[in-house]
């Protein structure tokens, strides 16, 4: 056991420092073509720290470990919005501009309202719950829609960070990138592997063991990455890493997930989306309480201890019923 523990802090690690050297390599060369801070946190950045999660996720998979990947992207999601936000919004109150709150927080519910309908089969009726690969093309979809409107966007945006930051040359930054990509996948591996051989040499179930200790590592880049952006003043970049992170995990890592194989839903993750829902909602809200546009410290605490009561019920030190939706395919 102790050397599975071993083994799956070392994977997390090596998979973190891939993510490090990929986000640094790809926002060196994005900062070259003059893109905004809040694009490259949304794009750049935000894949580059999800690809840890895609990683574990897509192995989880391939594997046939429904619950780790999804566990895992859902986890991630819930400590990116809840803690990392918060954790933000305590270091200083977070100013959030008027476009992200029109645009990419509600798709990011979207996303998360997408998953709840088609994980519960809202469109075809089954007795099986699962994200089917039409429904994972639907999400590709919408994704690739959403990216093409935040580049469109962008063009018609006038620009005056474009010149802040560290502008890489293009040889580190793909020596980077590659190197990233390496450390990425050998680490996820690791990770994957060792999670599942040590839910099962303790008798704990996959589930929890992606909603807590595999999600908190895999979402380390984005906790980092958003924590350094706060200290340098980056702000955009951070709440732009954070929530595009979110719309990653969700429509990219699950979408292809899906495509590749249906991946099996089980009724006990609709309250862990009904939390994450409801800490989007608060998100919105907020920023129409206390000062204009803004995440007060107050409402900081609040997304943190929404968080806490999350994690006692995914521990099982709380109880809660499994909430099935099979009442929307009568």
């Amino acid at each position: 056991m102790f050397l599975l523990i071993i083994l799956f802090v070392s994977g997390l690690a090596v998979t973190i420092k891939g993510g490090d050297w990929l986000v640094s390599g790809a926002s060196g060369i994005a900062r070259r073509y003059g893109l905004s801070e809040l694009l490259i946190g949304l794009t750049i950045v935000a894949f580059g720290t999800s690809l840890p999660e895609f990683v574990v996720s897509l192995l989880a998979i391939i594997g046939d470990h429904s619950d780790i990947a999804l566990a895992n992207v859902i986890g991630s999601n819930n400590f990116n919005l809840m803690v990392i936000m918060g954790l933000c919004g305590l270091l200083m109150p977070l100013s959030i501009q008027k476009d992200t709150i029109r645009r990419e927080i509600p798709v990011s519910l979207l996303a998360v309202v997408m998953l709840l309908l088609f994980g519960n089969d809202f469109f075809i009726s089954s007795r099986n719950d699962s994200v089917s690969r039409l429904d994972g093309i639907f999400m590709l979809i919408v994704f690739a829609l959403f990216l093409i409107y935040l580049f469109r966007q962008s063009k018609l945006d006038r620009i005056e960070d474009q010149k802040t930051g560290i502008i890489v040359s293009k040889k580190k930054g793909w020596l980077l990138i590659v190197s990233g990509l390496g450390f990425l996948l050998v680490g996820g591996q690791v990770s994957v592997t060792s999670a599942v051989n040590l839910a099962k040499a303790i008798n704990i179930s996959e589930k929890v063991i992606g909603l807590t200790v595999l999600a908190i590592g895999t979402s380390l880049p984005e906790l980092v990455t958003s924590i350094v952006a706060m200290r340098k003043k980056n702000v955009n970049i951070a709440i732009g890493n954070i929530i595009g992170s979110n719309i990653f995990n969700v429509l990219w890592i699950l979408g292809i997930g899906s495509v590749i194989m249906p991946i099996k839903f089980s009724g006990s993750y609709n309250i862990d989306l009904l939390f994450l829902s409801a800490g989007t909602v608060f998100l919105i809200l907020a920023m129409f309480t206390g000062k204009k546009r803004q995440l007060d410290r107050w409402e900081s605490i609040v997304l943190l201890g929404i968080y806490g009561v999350w994690m006692l019920l995914s521990a099982g030190l709380m109880k809660y019923p499994i909430l099935h939706f099979q009442f929307l395919n009568d």
